[in-house]
């Protein structure tokens, strides 16, 4: 009982937190899409990326170009440049612009990658460009990993550059991020005795989604028995204070989890404190949210960044953004707001993934 009412206690706080946020909608996050190409073919990406040239990419001066455009307009220190894909790497010139950004701007930068081209060069080229804080995939034991990246010989390699890369001491943060389906959830003990043994400074666990190619592969995501295995797994593992594991952002948990399994109540920031400049120079909000012509708010080859900022993106500002009947009559329609907006189901108005409903109605 006591555990619950602290746990409203913090939801209720994330709750007030979020309405301020709402009002001032400041950026913190900001996405760099920087490539579609990757020279991987995960089963549940949410891009679905693959190896081949995709037109319309931003140059080298454009992306340039953009960043100073935000600077010039608003506080670059404030802001954190979150750099994915696609592969970052597959980028010849991604270091150039965030050295650029990092030391002529006053940007902070972390990417997320899948971790294969770690190699020495570019790791050296990252050290020079300032790069903060690092997301790096790992879906898996060796065999599991390499058929769900679709890159043979890819465990091993990832297992060496991310000690490559704690040798160079120069990254803030490190963290490996395992999207977890229902072939690595019994690998998820072993796995958190390598995490251990690395000596990571976080584990980010995330149940895969129902988004991109995770559609062609739905035979692989949680049930809601799945996800309360993983969540108690968390909880459980948190307790052992020695390694901090974060659960991923997909909705809601309900009660018993929120807080516990991951340092924050769910809060779905996108539009509010997160925007992205996708590959081709659109404005836009989480990449992973569905590509809908009118959910795109310019672009930033046409269009000033900071004017859009602040002039639109109303959509996402309003606390009936995803409103269906079901998440109305929720007890937790307050809380949650109709969960997480790239799950979110725009031709049915429905939200294709509800974590408290799937435990809820787990059998």
């Amino acid at each position: 009982m006591f555990k619950k009412l602290e746990n409203l206690g913090k939801i209720t706080i994330a709750k007030k937190i979020r309405d301020e946020q709402l009002e001032k909608h400041d950026l913190i996050d900001l996405f760099w899409e920087c490539t579609l190409s990757c020279n991987a073919k995960c089963k549940h990406c949410g891009s679905s990326a693959e190896g081949k040239k995709y037109p319309g990419e931003l140059t080298t001066e454009e992306a340039k170009a953009a960043f100073k455009q935000v600077a010039d307009s608003m506080n670059a220190h404030k802001i954190l440049i979150n750099v994915t894909g696609g592969e970052p790497l597959v980028r010849q010139d991604l270091c150039d612009v965030m050295e650029y950004a990092t030391k002529e701007l006053g940007f902070f930068w972390g990417m997320t990658t899948n971790g294969i081209l770690l190699n020495d060069e570019n790791v050296e080229k990252l050290k020079k460009a300032n790069m903060s804080t690092i997301s790096i995939s790992i879906d898996g034991l060796e065999k599991t990993h390499d058929e769900f990246r679709g890159v043979t010989g890819s465990y091993k390699t990832i297992i060496e550059n991310i000690k490559r890369l704690q040798k160079a001491n120069f990254v803030n943060h490190i963290q490996v991020t395992t999207v977890v389906h229902k072939r690595n959830l019994n690998e998820l003990e072993e796995l958190y005795n390598i995490m251990k043994d690395l000596k990571l400074d976080s584990w980010r666990l995330a149940s895969m989604d129902p988004i991109g190619r995770a559609n062609d592969n739905k035979d692989l995501l949680l049930d809601g028995n799945e996800l309360k295995k993983l969540l108690d797994f968390i909880v459980a593992k948190s307790k052992l204070k020695e390694l901090r594991i974060d659960y991923g952002c997909p909705g809601f948990l309900g009660l018993k989890y929120e807080t516990i399994a991951r340092p924050w109540a769910f809060n779905c920031r996108t539009g509010i404190n997160v925007a992205s400049i996708l590959y081709n120079g659109d404005l836009f909000v989480c990449p992973n949210v569905p590509r809908i012509s009118k959910l795109i708010q310019g672009n930033i080859n046409k269009d000033n960044f900071k004017e859009v900022w602040d002039n639109k993106y109303k959509e996402f500002r309003t606390k009936d953004r995803t409103k269906c009947n079901e998440c109305e009559n929720c007890s937790y329609w307050d809380f949650c707001l109709g969960g997480a907006f790239h799950t979110w189901n725009f031709e049915e108005n429905i939200q294709n993934k509800c974590p408290y409903k799937m435990m809820k109605m787990r059998k």
